[in-house]
């Protein structure tokens, strides 16, 4: 027999109360990002493969999911990122609209691959992006709003890990190393002995140029690098500055040789970590996508639940088969839940007991099945 509750692997069910409860946050996200001039968009689930992958999509690839669309026999791409999604619109969609734009979005995206951090493929995300704007208070602007947001949330011990990942490519290149990878491993896994061994004193500097914002700031600043490295070093120090003065309770580390999974960022990028959660919790930065150049973040709300307490449940309260909306209605408002009988019954306790209900409206008001009333 077919066991329907199995599912693959690295999709789940939510069920009630973690259903609503992710729900809220999502929607307390999205009321921060009105709250600071960021709209709504709602891409589509599914994209023509050959528009979703062109250009800077090919670089998630790799992480997309295809199916066969039997309507046009064509090729589609279930969403793996909303970022160029976003960038789609902006430039078709809202070209006429005024710069910069500010953009926000939630919703589910479906992933090929997992790690042992990420476990999930189905990931619920929200995010904002702030496109049509070259300068460093846009960057500001983003990582600011990303650590208010998740202090507005409650999370503690918030710290933000900037980086310029298109640093590391543009050393590469320079000392005609851009194929590779083996040293471009070593930088993303930090291993020392290896990056000194392949990519000699400019790269092992590089290395050393990395931690607290405070310490690392100083060392990355004297490093002689050529032009190119030099603008993404001088912009990254220069976001990092303005970061650190605009988010005072912010921490700050830098890490110039990152570049993991940010392939299509092309300016100052960050990773969001909080204190009690193994990985990063949101990643975001800046990139040029559709001919115009964007920023912004994404946060992986599946990691931001797990660090938030559930509020307290609302009680329950059992009213009688034939009660009028008007009294419903009534109870609702003062912040109750409400179930009413679908049929007489002879015994509301046990019936109200059976559905979860603390209450029940009875012949004598409001009581509580413990046997106290109200």
């Amino acid at each position: 027999m077919i066991d329907k509750a199995l599912l693959p692997a690295g999709l789940r069910d939510v069920l009630p109360p973690d259903a609503a409860f992710e729900a809220a946050v999502e929607a307390r996200l999205l009321e921060l990002f009105a709250l600071n001039g960021y709209e709504r968009v709602d891409p589509p689930l599914a994209e023509f493969e050959t528009s979703f992958l062109a250009d800077e999509g090919a670089a998630i690839a790799a992480d997309t999911f295809r199916i066969m669309d039997p309507i046009s026999q064509h090729m589609l791409a279930l969403r793996s990122d909303m970022t160029l999604q976003v960038a789609r619109i902006a430039r078709t969609r809202l070209a006429g609209e005024p710069r910069p734009l500010r953009l926000a979005y939630a919703g589910q995206v479906l992933r090929v691959g997992v790690s042992q951090l990420h476990t999930e493929r189905q990931v619920a995300q929200a995010g904002v992006e702030l496109i049509g704007a070259e300068d460093v208070s846009a960057d500001v602007e983003v990582a600011r709003l990303a650590f208010e947001a998740l202090e507005a949330l409650g999370t503690s011990g918030v710290s933000i890990d900037l980086g310029v990942p298109a640093l590391v490519r543009a050393l590469l290149a320079d000392a005609g190393l851009e194929e590779d990878t083996v040293l471009g491993d070593a930088l993303g896994r930090k291993d020392v002995a290896a990056v000194a061994e392949r990519g000699g004193p400019r790269f092992s500097a590089l290395m050393a140029a990395t931690g607290p914002y405070d310490m690392a700031a100083p060392v990355l600043a004297t490093l002689d690098l050529p032009p190119e490295a030099t603008a993404l070093r001088d912009r990254l120090l220069e976001v990092a500055a303005a970061v650190s003065a605009a988010a005072t309770e912010l921490r700050i580390t830098i890490d110039p040789v990152e570049h993991r999974g940010f392939q299509y960022y092309s300016g100052v990028a960050f990773s969001l970590f909080v204190s009690g959660n193994r990985g990063e919790v949101g990643r975001g930065g800046r990139y040029r996508a559709e001919g115009e150049t964007g920023t912004g973040v994404t946060f992986y709300l599946d990691a931001i639940h797990r660090l938030l307490r559930p509020p307290a449940p609302r009680s329950r309260l059992f009213l009688p088969y034939g009660a009028d909306g008007a009294e419903r209605r009534r109870w609702q408002a003062d912040g109750w839940i409400t179930l009413q009988a679908l049929a007489p019954t002879s015994d509301p306790a046990a019936e109200a007991r059976r559905l979860g209900c603390g209450y029940l409206l009875g012949a004598r008001g409001l009581e509580a099945l413990d046997g106290d009333s109200e």
